[in-house]
């Protein structure tokens, strides 16, 4: 378990991301504590001072915490179970895992769809979109942040009915769209960026799962494009037929 020395990520970072890694797969649950810093040391081909950084990295995610005379014992943080499926829904989705549950809208503003943008949206390139920026919340923890498109034509309003009721759903209601679909959903992983540490409360170094997704009126026509973050120690995802 070498860490590579010359691939552009910092050592600590890696080790960091190895001891994640072994935490979420279980590989330390028979005392619930990482091993001493120098058996990580030794085990990475490091200093202690370089597993000492990773440790401080993850107890600030609070995923281990130093007790004195033990050592670094791992939090335990059950993560929330959001379900992807034909209507993936956040509200229903978190459901009875969080007693309050809210969205709030960041900024939002009209712009000219790129190519990107009109592929997803299947609209013309530079013909306008609404582009709305928001962030929910679970028991007043982050659990994601969001860029999502519309097509101004059709939903010039949205970003207003949004802000009123905090739910993407109900916004498409009050909009004409009593349903829709979730159409396409792409998953992948990346190290937190900086709007990810002030947004989504996470630390440097920490996974964040970010998702692409297409929703569909009934009649297949696309209707909403959102690229979303959600940090890894947090939420995880089940895929439903």
């Amino acid at each position: 378990m070498i860490v590579q020395r010359q691939n552009g990520v910092a050592l600590w970072r890696q080790i960091a991301d190895r001891i994640r890694s072994s935490i979420a797969s279980g590989d330390y649950d028979r005392d619930g504590r990482v091993p001493p810093e120098l058996t990580l040391a030794a085990q990475f081909g490091v200093n202690r001072h370089t597993v000492r950084s990773a440790l401080a990295a993850l107890a600030e995610e609070g995923i281990v915490r130093a007790v004195q005379g033990r050592g670094t014992m791992i939090e335990r943080k059950e993560r929330l179970n959001f379900p992807i499926s034909r209507r993936t829904r956040f509200t229903q989705g978190i459901g009875d895992q969080a007693r309050e549950k809210e969205g709030l809208l960041l900024a939002a503003a009209e712009e000219e769809a790129s190519v990107d943008i009109a592929g997803r949206l299947a609209v013309p390139v530079g013909s306008p979109v609404i582009r709305m920026e928001t962030l929910r919340r679970a028991d007043r923890r982050p659990v994601s942040r969001a860029a999502s498109w519309f097509p101004a034509g059709r939903f010039g309003g949205m970003a207003e009915a949004y802000e009123r009721t905090g739910s993407i759903t109900a916004a498409f209601a009050a909009l004409g769209l009593t349903d829709y679909v979730r159409a396409v959903t792409e998953v992948s992983a990346i190290h937190a960026d900086a709007q990810d540490l002030a947004d989504l409360r996470q630390s440097p170094g920490a996974i964040v799962l970010v998702t692409r997704a297409v929703n569909c009126d009934l009649e297949g026509v696309p209707v909403q494009y959102s690229v979303t973050r959600f940090p890894a120690d947090l939420v995880q995802f089940t895929i439903e037929n």
